[in-house]
């Protein structure tokens, strides 16, 4: 049985840079939230409420292949946000229901971290410019939940842009 990888940090926090590394060390599969949805809806994504509502639709189809993935003995690497308790138990869930390990990288920056690498983001990618903003990671960061004890997570934690 394989081993699935999945990232906790607020938007900006190296979630997708960490999954290459991580995907690279373990030998794994990257799977890309980012990648799934523009094949399936490009150009629909312009709001966060447009993003909550077509990643939800895709994440049924990702468990079976996932789970079919670690199935086979190989190891899965998830570039999907674990930012809120409910986001945590479907890929503890996903991993429970196969009797397969998970680990989850908490990269616990500051805001002022995560800003700095959104406007980096912003020259490197201009295409995200404009969903990459102080103003939606406000608003996104509203809805992130730190991890807790109680949600039964192996979880490795890294401070600050230490790649």
């Amino acid at each position: 049985m394989g081993t699935l990888f999945f990232f906790c940090g607020k938007m900006g926090a190296g979630k997708s840079t960490w999954s290459q590394k991580v995907a690279s060390e373990n030998n794994a599969v990257c799977i890309s939230e980012d990648d799934w949805l523009s094949a399936h809806y490009p150009n629909q994504i312009e709001t966060f409420e447009d993003y909550l509502k077509l990643a939800s639709t895709i994440r049924p189809f990702v468990k079976r292949h996932v789970q079919q993935i670690l199935a086979t003995g190989t190891n899965v690497v998830m570039d999907f946000p674990a930012n809120t308790v409910r986001q945590r138990a479907w890929f503890v869930t996903l991993c429970s229901e196969l009797g397969a390990k998970h680990q989850m990288i908490f990269l616990e920056l500051t805001d002022e971290q995560c800003l700095a690498q959104i406007a980096k983001r912003r020259i490197q990618q201009p295409e995200r410019a404009h969903f990459d903003t102080e103003a939606v990671f406000r608003h996104v960061t509203e809805f992130f939940e730190f991890p807790g004890d109680d949600e039964k997570l192996n979880m490795v934690s890294r401070t600050g842009i230490d790649l």
